[in-house]
């Protein structure tokens, strides 16, 4: 049987290393005590790092879908208040129509004042249809301009849908096509408000009486987009929810990767503490002896 020799020079270098070993198992803890944190360099852990590299991503995709959301509800905000003014201005020129198609207790002069507030819904509603959300027009559709319906109720705008991304492979329209709520040219209903004015002054009660219906059904061309409108809207804001909850799920787990248990840490800390003091007393004692020891 061989017997390995063991020097003292052996045991000097053993103990010498483990107390370095002990040295750097203490300031491990202190970095993690002092910064928080299990991860401070790749090379503390290179699985957590890709994971936690992976959850940033992620955690950024979430709050890039979140801010979408809430400029897409802005958008629809914008939509559905502007339609709410419609649907009332609307409703507002059938009314006088109506009180123009009485043609017992509805003289001429009458029928022309009618005419003149037809003149401002029409322009009312010209306004309502340039509508615009951070300077973009909610009903243009994808047109630089300022406008999506010039002074003669002509539709100005560029056709194609303003869409925001709210999830992965979730894409939600956030405008409205001008020409589905107020039509375009001869169709619009400012032509059909022309035409009402036109009837009014004119004493025409078969033009009036025509309006009439053709206003209703422009109201309720109005409340369907709208309701569609109202539709997207609760999508949207069901995907910003999600988006919030998926941020705050990710930002928890990347903190279970990357941040250190400090009640954990510091007992480790005090226990490698002590393993540290019984290294150095230990050493202290297999170092001691000396030529002049073995003399004596």
């Amino acid at each position: 049987m061989t017997i390995g020799r063991v020097t003292q020079r052996m045991l000097t270098e053993g103990s010498l290393a483990n107390l370095q070993r002990n040295l750097g198992h203490m300031a491990s803890l202190q970095e993690q005590l002092s910064t928080g944190r299990v991860i401070n360099r790749p090379s503390d852990n290179p699985t957590g790092t890709t994971a936690a590299m992976r959850i940033r991503t992620s955690v950024s995709d979430q709050g890039q879908y979140a801010r979408n959301a809430q400029d897409g509800l802005g958008w629809l905000t914008q939509v559905d208040s502007t339609l709410d003014a419609v649907t009332t201005s609307v409703r507002r020129a059938r009314d006088l129509a109506l009180q123009g198609a009485n043609t017992g207790a509805m003289g001429q002069q009458a029928r022309d004042a009618l005419a003149i507030e037809i003149d401002g819904v029409r322009e009312q509603l010209l306004g309502q249809a340039n509508a615009s959300y951070l300077e973009r027009p909610v009903f243009g559709g994808v047109t630089a301009g300022g406008q999506a319906y010039d002074s003669t109720g002509s539709w100005v705008g560029v056709a194609g849908a303003v869409n925001r991304r709210v999830a992965d492979d979730v894409v939600v329209q956030v405008d409205v096509d001008g020409r589905t709520v107020f039509g375009d040219g001869a169709a619009s209903v400012f032509a059909e408000l022309d035409a009402l004015a036109t009837a009014l002054r004119s004493g025409d009660t078969a033009g009036i009486t025509a309006s009439i219906d053709v206003l209703r059904t422009r109201e309720n061309t109005v409340t369907g987009v709208r309701a569609a409108a109202g539709t997207r809207y609760q999508r949207i804001e069901q995907s910003a929810q999600a988006a919030d909850d998926a941020k705050m799920s990710l930002a928890n787990n990347l903190s279970s990767i990357e941040n250190a248990d400090l009640a954990d840490t510091t007992v480790h800390l005090k226990m490698q503490e002590v393993a540290y003091q019984a290294a150095l007393a230990a050493t202290s004692r297999v170092m001691q002896p000396s030529l002049l020891d073995f003399l004596r």
